[in-house]
Order: C-alpha cells, then sequence, then structure tokens
C-alpha cells in the first residue's frame, strides 16, 4: 500500500511533538507491513466519516484515512475527541 498525505493531514502533523510524529511513523511502519495489525485498531467508520478508516497512533491520538486501489490517503490525525465529537 502507498501512503499518500492530503494538505490537511500534513497541517496537524506538522503540529504534533516529535516523540508523537515518531510514534506515528513507527504505526504507519507497521501499517504498511500489515494494516490489520491488532496494535492499529483498523476499523472502519460511521457518520461524518462514513467510507473512511482509522487506526490508533497511541492511547487517544488517531489517524484518519481513505483507501482508494493501492492508495491509503490520510486526511486527518488528532485526538479521538477532536475528530468524533
Amino acid at each position: 500500500m502507498i501512503p499518500y498525505y492530503h494538505r490537511d493531514f500534513k497541517k496537524d502533523y506538522k503540529k504534533l511533538g516529535a516523540a508523537v510524529q515518531s510514534r506515528f511513523e513507527e504505526r504507519l511502519k507497521l501499517f504498511l507491513e500489515d494494516s490489520f495489525h491488532p496494535l492499529l485498531n483498523n476499523h472502519q467508520l460511521h457518520g461524518e466519516w462514513e467510507g473512511y478508516r482509522s487506526i490508533n497512533i497511541t492511547g487517544d491520538l488517531r489517524a484518519i484515512f481513505k483507501v482508494e486501489e493501492e492508495t491509503a490517503i490520510f486526511v486527518a490525525i488528532d485526538t479521538h475527541t477532536n475528530l468524533y465529537d
């Protein structure tokens, strides 16, 4: 799978601290090896995010993406509360 980063994702990513950015890179590597690894809790979203999926980055941080063919388009990264409330 090929990762692609939407400009909104890039903007949110830059706001994260170095440690959290590093954690995202670790989880991305895991995602590219096995997109349904249990640590990622890869799951389909509903409601406002219908058609998208989410993976866990840290206990509260999520990355939202959409799969199109062989590309994972990451569109948002933020806390669970900010993304879903």
